[in-house]
């Protein structure tokens, strides 16, 4: 009898979960519903579900679509739930609810102080609140600045109490720019504080958590062995976070030249490391696999080790993704069943969201799940394009049709993230993925034999040699002629329609449907309408854009593709502030060419620009009363110029007046009361973030 083909992933189940799980949990966080009507169409739905049962047969089939209907709304409503539940601004206990300057505040350092340039740097939990006249309970994370001092003596578990005014985390507002308060909400960090030695107090008593006592103790020793046997300070800092996911030594211009030839992903702990865990676990449990009735024995061990590696490296999305899909193969395995890859990736993406539904906005969690997805879809049909009778052509092959499946679906992710695309991907990967392989391998094996000094002497200079051929070839490889395609600027359609591409175009491929191609065709379409519009805009935009860079001037003078720069000249020689703060916002307006405008005069400061006119002050300057005022559109004050706003406004009929980042606070403070007195509204970019105002 023949059977109907069914393709492998309708096969999993989950997916049918997982899709309304995550609808709802993107519904709350961007529509912010009250948690009673939640669960209103939850128990509308239970009560909805079982109607059917209760009716004949030929109405049971009649209305079928009702348990589809009603499944649908309650995993809707888990999603939206768990959003709710997770946002610490909702829970009765968060500190913020109660919190007023003043107070006392007691903390509990969550991890190993990290050191910065000027401070040490610690998660902490605000564990209560002193008032005038009540403590109260109280839970919510912060981040705590220690100026540096000698008699620093604060560590894991350590308890300290302040009365220092705590900081909302804000965003610099930058366009474009990173949100860095929705990531450190998205955490359960909500503020900050700045300390010295002598504004807080420790407490004798510790507060660790069992697996805080166990695995920070682990980490600071893995930690220790890798500096003490890797030469090099890129190379101890790339072995630290290939092993334990621990990023504080990584070289920034390293971490650049990795990300602008597409192997970023294996300084992430994810999928790779974790499959080498397990076959190493395998490779060691294979002789107790003789033994009769020891498979589960075996699964623990192999599970067990498996969460271990996990947690060590810091529970990471990607990571923990890893580990739960393991997790069900070995479960699987253990019962003699071979489970549908696309259901274990089903299943560990709905149980990582029901633990913490804000990872579903984590970068590396999106392209951990699509990569994985795309390399179980494309990597046979690729590998299937040549043919090579030839065992070691055929293994070069075989990566690189893994390193091309990859990148099909995750394209669409990296672009629309990080706005460029590693066209030399295939030469670095190549390389890359094998030999970082081979490194964590060769540092587990470090760890090992660290107790005898000779030999892990010996392991490291070799382990140093690899890393260091490593990292000089992804170098290499960067400053090569077109090795990056940056300055690429999608929207999220746009991105969205080129999933759909992919999709339908390899729905064509792999099914012979021609609706894939039609599909396909159609979000090409959509997307060639949507560059078309995003070119219009492009060619009519002019725009001002004061940036919010602390302590710095940063302006820009925007029309069509050129951009024009006012700002302090170091800050051009800082790539971290520029990449950070002003880059997102000049791709996102396509802007091709830059041009520096230093020492401005005040003739130069004195512009008039598409339809305003606009005066830039950043040093002393001094003018002449006059009845006939000259109208002023905009004023941007830089810096600390001798200024009087009282005086100026002899001269100058102002009508708005912003104050960049430079500027003091203390200079600010009386130049805002100026303007209140002279009822001429004020900008100020450190408390409302960056300005931008449309000059056409």
């Amino acid at each position: 009898m023949l059977t109907r083909y069914v393709p492998t992933w309708k096969k999993a189940p989950f997916i049918r979960f997982l899709c309304p799980l995550v609808i709802g949990i993107a519904l709350e966080w961007y529509l912010q519903m009250p948690i009673r009507y939640i669960w209103c169409a939850l128990s509308g739905a239970c009560l909805l579900f079982p109607v059917p049962f209760f009716m004949s047969e030929f109405n049971r089939y009649k209305l079928a679509p009702i348990h589809g209907v009603a499944i649908t709304i309650i995993f809707l409503c888990l999603g939206s739930s768990l959003s709710w539940y997770k946002d610490i601004r909702h829970d009765a206990g968060w500190f913020g609810k109660y919190y007023k300057t003043g107070d006392l505040i007691k903390v509990t350092i969550l991890e190993p102080p990290v050191e910065k340039a000027n401070s040490y740097k610690a998660l902490a939990s605000v564990t209560a609140l002193k008032g005038r006249n009540e403590i109260t309970s109280t839970q919510g994370e912060i981040i705590v600045y220690i100026k540096k001092d000698s008699s620093f003596a604060l560590e894991y578990g350590s308890q300290i109490i302040f009365s220092n005014a705590l900081q909302e985390i804000k965003n610099t507002g930058n366009p474009e720019g990173f949100n860095y308060k929705r990531y450190s909400l998205f955490q359960n960090v909500t503020h900050q504080v700045y300390l010295k030695q002598t504004d807080f107090a420790v407490l004798k008593e510790m507060k660790k958590s069992f697996f805080g006592k166990i695995l920070f103790p682990i980490r600071k020793k893995v930690l220790a062995i890798l500096r003490k046997y890797i030469h090099g300070q890129k190379e101890y800092g790339l072995a630290e976070a290939l092993l334990i996911g621990y990023k504080d030594d990584l070289d920034k211009n390293l971490v650049q030249s990795y990300t602008n030839t597409g192997v970023v992903h294996i300084i992430a702990i994810s999928g790779m490391h974790i499959a080498l865990i397990y076959w190493l676990l395998t490779m060691l449990c294979k002789p107790l696999k003789k033994i009769k009735y020891s498979k589960w024995f075996v699964a623990a061990i192999i599970i067990s080790g498996l969460w271990l590696f996990s947690l060590l490296a810091g529970a990471q999305a990607s990571v923990l993704r890893s580990a739960v899909m393991f997790t069900c193969i070995v479960i699987g395995n253990s019962f003699s069943k071979k489970a549908s890859i696309y259901n274990n990736l089903a299943a560990s993406a709905f149980i990582l969201l029901c633990y913490n539904p804000f990872w579903l906005w984590d970068v590396g969690f999106q392209l951990s799940y699509v990569a994985v997805l795309s390399i179980v879809i494309f990597t046979r049909p690729v590998y299937n394009w040549f043919y090579f009778k030839n065992k070691i052509l055929d293994f070069t092959w075989k990566l690189n049709a893994v390193s091309i499946a990859a990148q099909l679906l995750t394209t669409p992710f990296s672009v629309y993230h990080f706005h460029q695309f590693p066209n030399f991907f295939l030469l670095t990967n190549f390389v890359a993925v094998p030999l970082s392989s081979i490194v964590v391998l060769g540092e587990i094996f470090l760890c090992i034999i660290s107790f005898f000094p000779f030999l892990a002497t010996f392991a490291g200079k070799i382990l140093s040699g690899l890393i260091w051929v490593m990292n000089s070839y992804i170098e290499r490889i960067e400053k090569l002629p077109y090795s990056l395609w940056e300055g690429i600027q999608i929207n999220i359609f746009q991105a969205g329609s080129l999933i759909v591409i992919v999709a339908g175009f390899g729905y064509w491929f792999l099914e012979k449907q021609r609706r894939g191609a039609w599909l396909g065709l159609c979000a090409l379409l959509f997307f060639v309408l949507l560059s078309s519009l995003s070119i219009y805009r492009t060619d009519q935009q002019k725009e001002l854009i004061v940036y919010n860079i602390p302590r710095r001037q940063a302006i820009d003078l925007i029309n069509r593709r050129d951009c024009f720069f006012i700002g302090d000249s170091d800050l051009l020689a800082d790539d971290f502030l520029i990449n950070f703060n002003v880059k997102p916002s000049r791709i996102f307006r396509h802007v091709q060419n830059i041009k520096y405008l230093p020492n401005f005069s005040f003739q130069g400061n004195f512009m008039e620009y598409g339809k305003k006119r606009i005066l830039m002050i950043d040093t002393d300057l001094s003018f002449e009363p006059s009845k006939n005022r000259i109208t002023i559109d905009l004023l941007v004050i830089s810096k600390n110029p001798k200024l009087y706003i009282l005086k100026l406004a002899r001269t100058f009929a102002i009508k708005l007046v912003v104050f960049d980042a430079s500027a003091a606070a203390r200079k600010i403070k009386y130049w805002t009361r100026d303007c209140d007195s002279l009822n001429i509204p004020y900008y100020n970019v450190v408390d409302k973030g960056a300005f931008v105002m449309k000059m056409n």
